[in-house]
């Protein structure tokens, strides 16, 4: 039950297939602390649970055993089967689309956006925080999606905090304002997918038969790039979770990391909490 003046999380997942336990773990926290959680999807299309993590007998091939327990399985089946996640908000229909420089009366169009994507960021004053969940479905639709980066925008301008797992965080490299295109989390301190973590084959995502080798961009070479030399890409790789805070960023590996990604969400939100894992 959502308390009186609880906290409001907008939670953003691909609809090419999320990670459940980069779901579940972190709402187990914003449940507990009775947050008010709303989904959001690229199209408005409902997101699906990738089903490998929801099977606790898939072996993960580059850790080569099962990331998944029955209880998260469980978990995660519960809530792809409830209608929790139905009608979340359309991201297409609420972001407006920045216009090409060939279109017709460009500069009109231009000045129409801007004033769009500050009567959106007036909407995104409701919410406390915002959460990126990962899985080979950001790969899709996520990670080089102009709204999403404008939704990450609006946050870093209102100093929210900001929290992503594994592949999820890849939107965060991207991310960048139109004036100097330099990337937000340049001389932040980040975690995301390890380059030891990537398949090397079978990388697939739901609503298509599409299944690649390993995924189109080393997550880790990104990150190390986009943060420069006085930020820091921490993979962690060899220990059991990394989750980075470096405000208003709170970045999880992979999927071992959501629980405590979540934990460390509600930490920053009451506790103030502003560096955690460096």
């Amino acid at each position: 039950m959502t308390r009186k003046n609880a906290k409001k999380i907008l939670v953003i997942l691909s609809e090419y297939g999320y990670w459940g336990e980069e779901l579940v773990g972190p709402l187990h926290h914003f449940d507990q602390r009775g947050y008010e959680v709303e989904f959001a999807t690229p199209t408005g299309k409902r997101a699906h649970a990738l089903p490998p993590s929801m099977d606790p007998e898939y072996v993960d091939p580059p850790l080569g055993r099962s990331v998944t327990s029955e209880e998260v399985a469980k978990l995660t089946q519960e809530v792809d089967a409830s209608r929790r996640l139905d009608n979340p908000i359309d991201i297409r229909s609420w972001i407006p689309e920045r216009p090409y420089t060939a279109d017709d009366d460009y500069l009109r169009k231009l000045e129409a956006y801007h004033r769009a994507v500050d009567a959106v960021a007036q909407e995104l004053d409701d919410y406390d925080a915002l959460l990126i969940v990962g899985g080979s479905g950001p790969v899709v639709d996520l990670a080089n999606n102009e709204r999403v980066h404008q939704i990450i925008l609006s946050f870093l301008r209102a100093d929210k905090p900001i929290a992503a797992e594994c592949y999820g965080v890849a939107p965060l490299a991207f991310a960048r304002e139109w004036e100097d295109r330099k990337s937000i989390i340049w001389g932040k301190h980040v975690t995301g997918h390890c380059k030891e973590y990537d398949y090397k084959d079978g990388t697939g995502f739901l609503g298509t038969d599409f299944v690649i080798g390993p995924p189109p961009y080393p997550l880790e070479y990104i990150l190390r790039d986009a943060t420069g030399p006085e930020g820091r890409y921490i993979g962690n790789f060899g220990k059991e979770t990394s989750v980075i805070v470096d405000y208003p960023f709170i970045t999880g590996r992979s999927t071992p990391d959501s629980y405590l990604t979540g934990e460390k969400v509600v930490e920053v939100l009451e506790d103030g909490l502003r560096r955690f894992g460096w």
